[in-house]
């Protein structure tokens, strides 16, 4: 059974950073793709970023010089420092393995002004 459990969200001021954990379990982590999506309240989910499991990585434009994601296979975990942060960033924010299609639960994060 694969598990996504993500972490480190919580109630930030405007201009403030957060770094968000997802920790995998039950999955070849390494050779996995993995993405960050963000859902805000009564819209749809939306891509944040993504990293390849050979290091490459994307970026929705909203993110972009902001946002940084990152992998430690070591640790089975992957992250997103999230810098500067809006109150349009807040929602609750997910992380995706692209081999097998798993989500985690969620992380939310509040950006207040």
């Amino acid at each position: 059974q694969v598990q996504l459990v993500e972490s480190g969200g919580g109630l930030v001021q405007a201009g403030g950073s957060l770094r968000l954990s997802c920790t995998v379990s039950g999955s070849t982590f390494g050779n996995n793709a993995f993405s960050w999506y963000r859902q805000a309240p009564g819209k749809e989910r939306v891509f944040v970023a993504f990293i390849s499991s050979g290091l490459s990585t994307n970026y929705a434009d909203s993110v972009k010089g902001r946002f940084t994601i990152a992998r430690d296979n070591a640790k089975n975990t992957l992250f997103l420092q999230m810098n500067n942060l809006k109150p349009e960033d807040t929602a609750v924010y997910y992380c995706y393995a692209h081999r097998g299609a798993y989500w985690g639960q969620g992380t939310q994060v509040t950006v207040s002004s």
